[in-house]
């Protein structure tokens, strides 16, 4: 009992640092971006750095499966990209700033289908979500450093380039305490690797499941609404007044730690497909509230956009990893989850930025040197792609053996 209770804390500590030290800056980037007047595609391409770093995802796998112990590999990287964090909060170069971004996210991103196999090489796929939650908390957590900057330090935070200092030396402190975890053997050791692996592309030979399909290609579609929030929501907030952005986001990280407590309920109660619909639909309401919100102007409907994080998180994309964890082979589960991050988070995420970028620039107008933004228009557009897409889900999605 006591060697499963310190497993678990272990676990759960890996998966707070890990995500609290990217929230710490990722949350407040775009703002920052607004700050220092990169807009366009320079805007979208900076934006679009934890996609290209999703691309790393099956490669890092990969070695997880062969080569080395991914306790081993989740060290080094958060090494690595701690330092290359506390450079990036240096430059002043945009081109400079840009390509250290790229290596930083080519080797933080591949770290959360690495937390997720290292989680559930050790527990039960079933019990996950307890460990995830900590991701959540270290999320909501990442927050505190906005405080502590504007109200004890007496310096600026969001829209500033103090942050990727607090995450710099987070992921460093993430690095040493990996050296806690448990071993995790490489499953397939003394297979050999190529080119498939190194992009997950085993995993294709699933896609002849039509369910399996479906959800892959209508987990790539659903990024591009999400992308209007995961990567331009700050940039809205600024736009709308708000002051501490990191800290008003991170409110929906609240709700999503309850949230990751109730998915093992969910999917025993609901099923996978229904808790996923359930994802889907919390993504309407978030742009429907939006979208009220700016026509009406009642900012109070922004925080119910925001509070509902938490069950698209949860539900549907915490869910689905949960799923391809059940579908692949032990062999393949590292790469599994590097091929669905790179399905959403990687390419996803990456096109989805850029179409999202070109939505906002072709409703924003520059009168008198300042920005005027219809996001009545833009959040309308991003409510009924949403709709359509849960739509799709329960059309195409027919998971029947769970």
């Amino acid at each position: 009992m006591k060697r499963a209770s310190l497993l678990f804390a272990r676990l759960s500590l890996m998966m707070f640092m890990q995500y609290m030290l990217f929230a710490i800056w990722w949350v407040p980037f775009a703002a920052y971006l607004a700050n220092i007047n990169i807009t366009g595609a320079r805007n979208a391409m900076l934006l679009s750095t934890m996609a290209i770093g999703c691309l790393a995802s099956p490669f890092f796998g990969m070695l997880a499966d062969r080569y080395f112990k991914a306790n081993r590999i989740l060290l080094v990287i958060n090494l690595l990209n701690g330092m290359l964090l506390l450079i990036a909060g240096r430059l002043t170069d945009n081109n400079l700033l840009l390509v250290v971004l790229i290596f930083s996210m080519l080797l933080y991103m591949p770290t959360w289908a690495l937390t997720n196999a290292i989680t559930m090489t050790h527990i039960p796929s079933e019990k996950f979500p307890r460990i995830r939650v900590f991701g959540s908390i270290g999320w909501v957590a990442a927050g505190v450093f906005s405080l502590i900057s504007v109200k004890l330090l007496n310096t600026g935070f969001d829209g500033t380039n103090i942050p990727f200092y607090y995450a710099g030396a987070a992921s460093l402190i993430a690095g040493l305490l990996n050296l806690s975890l448990p071993e995790t053997a490489p499953a397939g050791k003394g297979t050999k690797g190529n080119f498939a692996d190194a992009f997950g592309l085993r995993t294709l030979r699933f896609l002849s499941d039509k369910n399996f399909a479906a959800f892959i290609i209508l987990s790539f579609l659903s990024v591009m609404p999400f992308s209007m929030y995961w990567s331009y929501c700050s940039e809205f907030l600024l736009d709308r007044g708000f002051e501490f952005i990191t800290v008003t986001m991170n409110t929906g990280q609240v709700a999503e730690m309850l949230i990751m407590l109730s998915i093992p309920f969910m999917l025993s109660k609901f099923g996978l497909r229904k808790t996923m619909i359930l994802g889907l639909l919390a993504m309407v309401v978030r742009y429907a509230a939006f979208y009220l919100g700016v026509k009406f102007d009642a900012s109070m409907t922004y925080f119910l956009g925001i509070l509902v994080h938490g069950f698209i998180i949860g539900y549907f994309y915490t869910a689905g990893q949960i799923y391809v964890d059940k579908k692949m082979p032990p062999e393949l589960k590292a790469q599994g989850q590097g091929f669905i991050f790179l399905v959403t988070w990687g390419a996803g995420l990456l096109i989805s930025n850029f179409i999202a970028r070109q939505i906002i620039d072709y409703y924003t107008e520059i009168n008198e040197s300042v920005k005027v933004y219809d996001w009545t228009s833009i959040w309308g557009i991003t409510t009924i792609i949403s709709a359509i897409l849960m739509i799709a889900f329960v059309i195409f999605f027919r998971n029947t053996r769970e």
